[in-house]
């Protein structure tokens, strides 16, 4: 209104040649006053979650609580928050047939009816593989070299034929090597016979992407070089402070000399944070004390979703960068008050001990 009064004033136009200065006098000052576009609205194409741990919260008849507080299962939580991609572990034999095929394959086939994509993580293992341990399965215990080629090779089949399955680690965390002794990294020829038999029967049933995963990120030129030759698409790395080193300037260097060496992706394919150093349950918490995270980063939800932001701008900056998978977001106390069987993870969760969801599930909002 005063604009107009000015204009009606002062300059002496015809009406309607002052109309149309007025608008275009307007329309140039809200476009000066326009904000910048968020940096959080950029989009990672692989936005994560491992949450093979819900068929069991599952039949313990927790109820877990969206962010405004409403009954709602996790899998739905995770998916309204920007979460695209689910990760699974999936074991040989497992005793109690948890991470076991038929349950990752039902599992599996709930996450690509809701439109998410499937990441399964292949242990070989009838338990946890990890740098410490690759342990054969007990069925492949006693195979020679030969026979344990072929069995690798046909499960891996079995596993692209009959589960649905966007992308697939061969091996977890294989620093040291697979299938111990056979495909242990002091055998190194016969550790990438063995990684090739596992590529061979993807790349022959399905047109899913391969990736081979390292734990942490020092060593890890070394480890590619000499996995160079592998017809491999994605490089999989886990970054836990408390493991991998609490400089995140460190790990962004090295993300950049990967991106600069190799033609592969790269993704975050673990990590995870505190919200607190509190427990919710008697089992022993593997994170515990200020010394074993980062200093900027405090253990509370808001520091949890910064930690995760501050990841998500490295691996967006990456040039190579693709996507972030946070691990067990779901693993809440659900089994009560438990010393022995409980979750040493609760207080790493990106639900709270009320089992309501926390800030730091918007960190995969698009």
């Amino acid at each position: 209104m005063q604009l107009s009064k000015y204009l009606a004033s002062k300059i002496i136009v015809p009406r309607h040649l002052q109309l149309c200065l007025m608008l275009w006098l307007l329309a140039a000052c809200t476009a000066t006053e326009t904000p910048p576009a968020d940096e959080s609205a950029s989009t990672l194409p692989i936005r994560g979650a491992d949450i093979s741990f819900l068929p069991q919260i599952r039949l313990s008849n927790a109820v877990t609580r969206n962010a405004d507080g409403q009954p709602e299962d996790m899998l739905t939580t995770l998916k309204r928050a920007g979460v695209n991609t689910i990760r699974l572990k999936i074991w040989v034999n497992p005793k109690d047939q948890h991470a076991g095929f038929a349950e990752v394959q039902a599992f599996a086939k709930e996450i690509k009816d809701l439109g998410m994509e499937v990441w399964l993580t292949v242990h070989y293992s009838d338990t946890w593989a990890d740098p410490g341990a690759q342990s054969k399965p007990a069925r492949w215990a006693q195979a020679n070299f030969a026979a344990l080629q072929d069995s690798l090779y046909n499960y891996t089949r079995k596993i692209v034929t009959e589960i649905p399955t966007d992308y697939i680690q061969i091996g977890n965390e294989i620093n040291n090597g697979l299938l111990w002794p056979d495909g242990h990294r002091n055998r190194p020829e016969q550790m990438k016979i063995l990684l090739q038999k596992g590529i061979e029967a993807v790349r022959a049933h399905s047109d899913a992407k391969i990736m081979l995963h390292f734990a942490g990120h020092e060593g890890a030129l070394a480890f590619y070089n000499n996995l160079k030759d592998l017809d491999f698409d994605l490089i999989g790395l886990s970054y836990y402070p408390f493991w991998h080193g609490k400089s995140l300037t460190t790990l962004q260097e090295q993300l950049l000399a990967l991106s600069t060496a190799f033609e592969q992706d790269i993704i975050i394919a673990e990590t995870a944070y505190p919200f607190t150093f509190a427990w919710a349950d008697q089992t022993n918490n593997i994170i515990g004390l200020p010394d074993q995270i980062l200093p900027e980063f405090p253990a509370t939800p808001q520091g949890q979703l910064d930690f995760l932001l501050a990841l998500r701008r490295i691996i967006e900056n990456t040039p190579r960068g693709t996507g972030l998978c946070y691990w067990a977001p779901e693993w809440i106390a659900f089994k009560g008050n438990s010393a022995t069987d409980g979750s040493s993870w609760e207080n790493q969760a990106l639900w709270g001990f009320d089992f309501r969801a926390l800030p730091g599930m918007t960190a995969f909002r698009k």
